[in-house]
């Protein structure tokens, strides 16, 4: 049961951000200092993407493990209060994303998914290598 009086969980909730998180600061610093540029949350694009690569045809989400449902990951939790609210309203989330990665596809573009776990330590170099790697490819292609 959450013992938090509702003033108090409504502030906590109206201080969570949708863009210009801390996972997103990280990958934006990393790409520029590795000469990537980059636009944010362009609104012509299916889903706001995070961040777009114009000149790779790249989108890149950085996704919260928790409010996009990242299945099997330890910090993904079902919450127990008001269930059936919380079930409903991330799996929308989690479809709506499906629906954009799809969009974007069919338009060209390719579509890099970064999860919140995987910027943490130690997992955090991993992650940069591979999307530096998989960055490399689409540039060789072009």
């Amino acid at each position: 049961m959450n013992n938090r009086p509702s003033e108090a969980r409504s502030y906590n909730m109206s201080q969570i951000k949708s863009k210009n998180t801390k996972p997103e600061i990280q990958v934006r610093k990393f790409l520029f200092s590795h000469g990537f540029r980059y636009r944010i949350n362009d609104k012509r694009y299916p889903g706001r993407p995070d961040l777009v690569l114009p000149k790779y045809r790249i989108c890149i989400f950085v996704n919260g493990c928790f409010w996009h449902v990242h299945e099997g990951c330890k910090y993904f939790v079902w919450p127990k209060n008001n269930r059936e609210f919380w079930y409903e309203k991330l799996m929308a989330n989690a479809k709506r994303d499906r629906e954009n990665y799809q969009a974007l596809s069919d338009l060209g573009w390719s579509v890099i998914v970064i999860w919140e776990c995987e910027l943490r330590e130690p997992y955090c170099n991993d992650t940069f290598e591979k999307l530096i790697g998989k960055l490399g490819k689409i540039k060789l292609m072009d």
